[in-house]
């Protein structure tokens, strides 16, 4: 009898854990010195993914991670890489689709009953998104519907766009304006926004419970300890942020919008078993290592790193800094004197924060650098970083950090 409950007691424990495993949310880690890359498949990339050689579908499978993709266009690419991303935005409405005409009722409107925009691209008065009233069950009934038929192609995820839990209405020079509230007939309070868009994600996490799901979402909105943004977060895989770590609205530190909030709100974000996509803007060759070295300081085993610059990550001008792979971490980041870093099995990293003075660290033996440069030292001004290739099998050493 004992031997039976026990055995059964191991089954249930058992079944438990394949039910977290399918809907907690969280992935399957690889080790956090591996990149993992995702790729836009934007207009400019178009030439790539028209009509690919046998070849270059292999290169891209090969390569890219994921890649974010536009349905109907992808659809039928599908078939040669079928681990893409389908984009939608969370609230957009243009005008010449057809629920603007059979739904105006769907836009916000001011206290006067003008239409509002999402704030974006605004000239001359109009802004090419009409910000779609989310806390409408009809219309959240709606996007689900276009967004299954569209993920029935075969996509493996759904990147949602302008998640945002922060207040981004506008009239049509891009001006904030407080939309009335459909259900209170009153100015909608943020409170309320934030709990409609919460309640309109978790039902898109419901109705696609094997779907990746991608928030590209404002992450100095707030932080997990706020019960909206909490909820919008677990509803999702995956928390974009935007800008990445070469934002140049970051600064040194803490602070809101600091280097190391940025950070900390990732590690919060991984916390809540989800992992991030670090969607940097980097247009220039130390701006590129730079990001780089910022992914690999959060990363976790599950999180993607993306840049759009086709002059390094299209197939024929790859840069192999993508291909990296550090192994294991040795434990998470540190900081000495305002540089932050973090031990691998197979290199480590170093990045010296915004706004800081040049640091110059001496290294205890010669390191290969991203180039295959040999060094012992490295010189870091604000807002540079330096990964470090090493012997997989050698330990970490101390670095000495000298401020000038």
């Amino acid at each position: 009898m004992r031997r039976s409950l026990a055995t059964a007691l191991c089954a249930f424990a058992a079944v438990l854990g394949v039910w977290d495993a399918a809907f907690s949310g969280v992935k399957p880690r690889e080790p956090a010195g591996r990149v993992r890359f995702l790729n836009h498949t934007n207009a400019a990339f178009d030439r790539y993914s028209l009509s690919p050689s046998g070849s270059d579908q292999a290169w891209m499978r090969e390569h890219y991670f994921r890649m974010l993709t536009y349905s109907p266009y992808f659809d039928t690419r599908l078939q040669w890489y079928p681990n893409a991303w389908m984009y939608k935005d969370a609230y957009a409405i243009r005008s010449s689709w057809p629920i603007f005409a059979s739904h105006p009722e769907w836009v916000l409107r001011d206290v006067n009953g003008n239409m509002l925009y999402i704030p974006w691209d605004c000239s001359n008065g109009v802004c090419p998104q009409f910000a779609a009233d989310f806390g409408n069950a009809e219309f959240r009934a709606n996007w689900i519907r276009e967004a299954r038929l569209s993920l029935a192609q075969g996509y493996v995820g759904l990147y949602i766009d302008d998640v945002n839990m922060e207040w981004r209405v506008s009239d049509g020079n891009g001006n904030a304006v407080t939309p009335i509230d459909p259900r209170t007939r009153a100015p909608m309070t943020l409170a309320n926004w934030r709990g409609y868009f919460a309640q309109f994600m978790e039902e898109v996490r419901a109705a696609f419970p094997d779907v990746e799901i991608v928030h590209n979402a404002i992450w100095y909105a707030g932080g997990v300890d706020d019960a909206y943004i909490r909820r919008q977060i677990l509803a999702s895989d995956y928390f974009n942020l935007e800008r990445g770590a070469t934002d140049a609205g970051l600064t040194g530190g803490g602070g809101r919008f600091g280097f190391e909030t940025f950070l900390s709100f990732a590690d919060a974000v991984h916390s809540l078993g989800r992992g991030v996509v670090l969607m940097d803007y980097a247009t220039t060759i130390p701006q590129r290592e730079y990001a780089l070295a910022a992914w690999f300081l959060h990363s976790d085993g599950r999180d993607l790193l993306m840049n759009e610059q086709l002059s390094w990550t299209a197939p024929d001008t790859w840069w192999s800094g993508y291909d990296l792979d550090l192994g294991n971490d040795q434990g998470k980041r540190y900081s000495a004197d305002g540089v932050l870093g973090r031990d691998f099995s197979c290199g480590t990293v170093l990045l010296n924060q915004p706004g800081m003075p040049r640091r110059t660290i001496t290294l205890p033996s010669p390191h290969r650098r991203v180039d295959g440069a040999q060094v012992t030292s490295v010189t870091l001004d604000a807002s540079t970083a330096a990964i470090l290739l090493k012997d997989c099998s050698a330990p970490s050493p101390p670095y000495d950090v000298r401020v000038y």
